[in-house]
């Protein structure tokens, strides 16, 4: 093995990943992972759902428990990377020490969109991303009585569910027309409306916010795009992320919406590779186009390919992509990229909150989005992950399940 150090910059599910990955995979070499925020590494899809509710505790956040990264040879550092000596193929610390690597994997990820509103630095005013925005947020939503949510997205929704869940008057604004509109069909937007509003939760779509207004330092209302003033102890964004390229940037690494790389995960140095939220990859279901995914199974398929890679054996990045949400006693699932999808066929009933939605895109199948209808997702992976074969007529037909086609299309 000529690599005799990995250094991975970035903590999160990417970063965490590829070290885990490359020890499973027997590579012997010295492993430095380095990470910007205290503590041990952690997942973050639960800290906007059960976490906040009090469901799970810190512990049952953590990918591994401490012993795991003294077993395995892990060094966890603490620290900033503040630059890329790319000729000396060493990073830079904000600490001032430096650490040499054979090979630097760049999982950096993203950070929120901040809000750009006057008020938006007003205590009360939360985006949602980091355990610490989680610790300071779950004790205020269980006092506060009126709740402003900006941005009906995944992070958003799950927030509110919680929110009103917690007994809170909720509000969402929404500059699109429709529950994240950006990553389900109209028929699911419609499922998720319908179960919200029936929790009580109120919807303003094509509605921003032009500021937010309070007194004492403390949050007391926002006001709305047409000029109304909603009550506010607590407003929560959810606007979208921006990738965190300046460290690759500075080191003169290509940036196209986030870190460029190959099908091999390689950015424009072979000597390092990106992936993760940051990472803008040649997407085999997107037809190769440059795509930038945000989802856990993203960051760790290519965490697990790099780590391959570097013990020789590389193959293109093809993983299928999927995505989850969890929003009250809502499971939405989503199989494969449904961008430019042109008709659909439902399975189920949105009355009954079980409904799967399959995207078609010039009659082939493209995604399958499964809210309650777990068995539909598990087959949508499998036959999503074949040629296509699936034709929507075949979908519409009375009686059709889904399960039993794949079961019975597996040659």
């Amino acid at each position: 093995m000529s690599l005799a150090s990995v250094v991975i910059v970035g903590a999160g599910q990417a970063g965490f990943q590829v070290a885990a990955s490359l020890r499973q995979e027997g590579y012997d070499g010295s492993i430095t992972l380095i990470g910007d925020e205290p503590g041990l590494p952690y997942q973050r899809p639960p800290l906007s759902k059960a976490y906040l509710l009090g469901k799970i505790n810190e512990n049952a956040l953590l990918f591994r428990p401490a012993d795991f990264f003294t077993a395995q040879r892990i060094d966890l550092v603490h620290n900033q990377a503040t630059a890329i000596d790319r000729q000396n193929r060493r990073v830079l610390l904000a600490s001032g020490e430096a650490v040499a690597y054979d090979h630097l994997v760049l999982a950096t990820g993203a950070r929120n969109r901040p809000l750009p509103v006057p008020g938006a630095e007003l205590q009360g005013v939360f985006g949602v991303k980091t355990k610490q925005d989680a610790d300071a947020l779950a004790p205020l939503v269980r006092e506060v009585r009126n709740v402003v949510v900006v941005g009906a997205g995944f992070i958003g929704l799950e927030f509110a569910a919680v929110a009103a869940e917690l007994g809170a008057s909720v509000h969402v604004l929404e500059l699109g027309d429709r529950p994240m509109a950006r990553a389900v069909s109209t028929e699911m937007s419609q499922l998720f409306r319908q179960a919200h509003e029936a929790w009580g939760v109120k919807f303003d779509f094509r509605q921003g916010l032009t500021r937010v207004e309070g007194s004492d330092g403390k949050v007391s209302g926002v006001e709305t795009s047409d000029g109304r003033k909603l009550p506010a102890d607590l407003v929560v964004f959810g606007i979208g992320v921006i990738p965190n390229t300046q460290l690759a940037s500075e080191a003169g690494l290509a940036i196209e919406n986030g870190i460029r790389v190959d099908a091999n995960l390689l950015t424009s140095d072979p000597h390092i590779s990106a992936i993760g939220d940051v990472a803008c990859f040649p997407c085999l279901q997107n037809g190769e186009r440059p795509t930038r995914l945000e989802s856990v199974q993203n960051a760790a398929d290519q965490a697990r390919n790099v780590a391959a890679r570097l013990l020789g054996k590389p193959a293109p990045y093809g993983a299928l992509p999927w995505f989850w949400t969890d929003q009250g006693n809502l499971k939405l699932q989503i199989a494969g990229l449904s961008s430019g999808y042109d008709s659909t066929v439902t399975l189920g009933s949105t009355e009954a909150h079980q409904l799967s939605v399959l995207c078609f895109r010039d009659g082939q199948l493209v995604a399958v989005e499964s809210c309650n209808r777990p068995g539909d997702h598990m087959a949508a992976r499998k036959i999503l992950s074949r040629p296509p074969r699936l034709t929507a007529a075949e979908a519409a037909a009375e009686g059709f399940d889904l399960k039993v086609w794949e079961a019975a299309n597996r040659d």
